[in-house]
Formats: structure tokens, sequence, C-alpha cells
């Protein structure tokens, strides 16, 4: 029998199933992977958006992790939302004493639409704590300036120099999407002293709850099959177009529902 690639996600909960351990769980699946999760947080959200959020205490998130790590060995790790600096340093001393590998950061810290996802201080627990444990981070426009305290980038220059600064911060790459930049979207990676651009195709959809999850989780799902960095990028950008052109199919509501992670599997 085929090997089947085990990862974990660290993130909070949608109950609306379109971002979080719930869009982790369904894209691990979609590649074929077999999927854990570790609830850092409870929310109340929807389709139009975060009504509120309940962050769990820090040695509940730890006990997930530790249990699940004693136990399975996870080929990746997918982080999201940390909710305060407190639960994002036991996540990374839990993970530092499990010596966990090819961790994929997704720093989730604001919504488009609803109430914050972060707790006053969380950035630089991030950038001081979690980076440096990182193999990738993954943080859209608004997530790199507030990590790295500059203006918004517009621009593929912009996006690199603030890759630059989180790699300085101690990540070993560091991936700014530009999903919100006008025209077609260009994500930028900084690795190892060289930047790339990976550029895409805009989908006309109002379907685009939980990307940046679907991206992270998809990437990692890549990595923890052994794929190199730049491949698992341009596999998991590939598919997220087309679960972004297949989300109107599953006609869930009048708001900014999800990719259709399941589009490949459901004919």
């Amino acid at each position: 029998m085929a090997h089947i690639p085990k990862l974990l996600s660290i993130a909070g909960s949608d109950p609306s199933g379109g971002a979080g351990v719930q869009a982790d769980l369904k894209t691990f699946s979609a590649f074929g992977c077999y999927g854990m999760a570790a609830i850092t947080a409870l929310t109340a959200q929807n389709t139009h958006g975060v009504v509120a959020a309940y962050p769990l205490a820090p040695n509940i998130v730890a006990a997930q992790i530790d249990a699940v790590l004693s136990d399975i060995r996870p080929e990746a790790i997918k982080i999201g939302m940390l909710a305060t600096p407190d639960i994002a340093r036991a996540v990374a001393e839990t993970l530092s004493r499990h010596e966990a590998r090819n961790v994929v950061l997704d720093p989730v810290l604001v919504p488009t639409q609803g109430v914050s996802l972060a707790a006053a201080g969380l950035e630089a627990t991030l950038v001081a704590n979690l980076l440096p444990l990182a193999r990738l981070a993954t943080p859209n426009l608004h997530e790199a300036s507030a990590l790295t305290q500059t203006p918004l980038a517009s621009n593929a220059d912009e996006m690199a120099a603030q890759a630059r600064r989180l790699c300085e911060a101690g990540a070993r790459a560091v991936l700014v999407t530009g999903g919100d930049l006008e025209g077609e979207p260009i994500d930028v990676l900084f690795e190892a002293g060289e930047r790339r651009v990976f550029r895409g195709r805009r989908i006309a959809t109002r379907n685009t709850h939980g990307t940046g999850c679907a991206l992270s989780s998809a990437i990692a799902c890549e990595l923890a099959k052994g794929a190199p960095l730049l491949d698992a990028i341009a596999t998991a950008k590939a598919w997220l177009e087309g679960a972004l052109e297949a989300a109107a199919s599953l006609r869930l509501s009048e708001g900014r529902g999800p990719p259709h992670h399941f589009y490949a599997l459901w004919r």
C-alpha cells in the first residue's frame, strides 16, 4: 500500500466549514492525506464574517498537540489562527520539544470581514517564537505589513522586501500572497537570499472565504509528500484556482463562500 502522509492543523474552528481547521482538514483530504487538528479557539462566524472569537487556554492547546505528536508523527504541520501571544508561545514550545518538521505558518491576524482574530502583541510573538520554526510562512499583504511594521505593499518589490525581513527574523522561506493586489494576482517567495514571483489568474468569484487557509494547507500537503518548495507552491496554486472556479457550484449562501475543496473528487 502507498504511504499516506499525515498532517496536523493547529488553528481555530470555523463552524461554517470554510476556514480554520475545517478548511485545513478538507484540504488535507483533497490531497490524499490523513488530517489531524488541535483547536486553538472557537469562533462564531459564517460566510458574512466573524461575529466572535473565544480562545482556548494555552495549556489545553499544548495538551492537544502533545497528545498527537507523542503518538502520531506528522510529515507536516500547518499553523493558522493562534489568537493570543500566550497560545503562540505554548505552540512554539511544544513544537520545539517535539522537533516538528515542515511547519507552514499562516499568520492569521485580521479577517476580511468581522472582529479581530488576534490579541494585542500577537504579531511580535509570531515573529520571535514561531518564525524560527517555520519551513514556510504565508502572510497576505495585510499580515506581512503588520508583521514587519511597514506600509502595505503595492508591488512585487515591496512584497519581496517584507518577505526578506521576515526571513531575517528567522523563517527559512516566506511567501507573501498578493490576492488583494489590483490586476492579476502575484505571490512573492523569498528564500536563501533569492526571490521568486508566482503569477496566477484572477478568478471571478465572491467565494474567497478561507483561501489563505486552503493555500497554506495545500502547500503543507505537498511538502509532506516530499515535494520541493517551488513545486509545492505551484501545485497548491493550481489546485486553488480550480477550487475557486468551482466554488459557486456549492450554492451555500449569499455571502463569501469558501473554495470547493473537493472539486476534483465530487464529479
